[in-house]
């Protein structure tokens, strides 16, 4: 299936509107749109519905789904700063305080990016490739490739493109049918293969594969992933939206204790 870098984004941005259980449009207005969160079977997957506190942005504005008890307080917050300025410090602060006498915490921000068709294009890989199906995952859900696959969620796990240096697995780049429309690309390469233009090769190469699925590709990072977004840029991907979440303080906390003992 052809598509069009305008096709795309009215994709992404029309699943954000289920998500975030609003219209597409919304993001497109000048002024910021509060509404309230619910459940929908169409959601991303790995979503947990409805929100408390979840801000998305494309560009042009803020809209905000929300639970309706925190209308007043995230409506003050995101009509008080310029919108790129409400997801980051010091302004976070200001919402993170007040939410926090609920006792909810500023959890996940995140990019999102997807692809640009006048620059994704396939790249040389210096080692063999070879495309995966989830019957060939079945050993691979281990910390190695956890980026690349997600063994609590192994059943939305449906396509890869792995590196290999004569028969071993080098690098893998795997997507996960999150949602209908769109499919979440996540890679890696072990340490001593990585610079040589890996990860780029397999996340181009399955960011083809996905479209030619008739599937959108879309790529995640936290803003301070480097490594992350330089990969994403290099693959023929560009910054598309962002989100951010508040979660309960005791989900936050137990995060925390996960990655300490990690």
């Amino acid at each position: 299936m052809r598509f069009k870098n305008e096709e795309i984004l009215q994709i992404a941005m029309q699943q954000s509107a289920v998500d975030a259980n609003c219209h597409a449009e919304d993001f497109l207005r000048t002024e910021n749109v509060v509404v309230p969160s619910a459940v929908n079977p169409g959601a991303r997957k790995y979503l947990s519905l409805p929100f408390d506190c979840n801000l998305i942005s494309y560009g042009n504005n803020i809209v905000a789904s929300i639970n309706e008890k925190y209308r007043a307080i995230v409506s003050d917050y995101i009509n008080s700063f310029p919108v790129e300025h409400c997801f980051e410090t010091p302004n976070l602060h200001v919402l993170n305080d007040e939410l926090q006498k609920d006792n909810l915490r500023i959890c996940f921000m995140a990019e999102y990016f997807l692809p640009n068709l006048r620059e994704l294009k396939t790249s040389d890989c210096p080692y063999a490739t070879k495309l995966l199906h989830p019957k060939d995952f079945a050993a691979l859900y281990v910390p190695e490739w956890s980026n690349a696959l997600c063994e609590k969620r192994r059943e939305l796990d449906i396509l890869g493109v792995g590196a290999y240096d004569g028969g071993a697995l080098i690098g893998l780049a795997a997507c996960s049918a999150d949602c209908e429309s769109m499919w979440q690309i996540g890679v890696d390469v072990l340490p001593t293969y990585r610079r040589q233009g890996v990860a780029s090769a397999l996340t181009s190469r399955l960011a083809l594969e996905i479209l030619e699925r008739g599937k959108v590709p879309f790529y995640c990072a936290a803003w301070s992933n480097i490594k992350s977004v330089r990969n994403a840029i290099k693959s023929g991907f560009r910054p598309a939206w962002v989100e951010l979440t508040a979660k309960n303080a005791s989900f936050v906390n137990e995060m925390n204790q996960k990655k300490c003992t990690a």
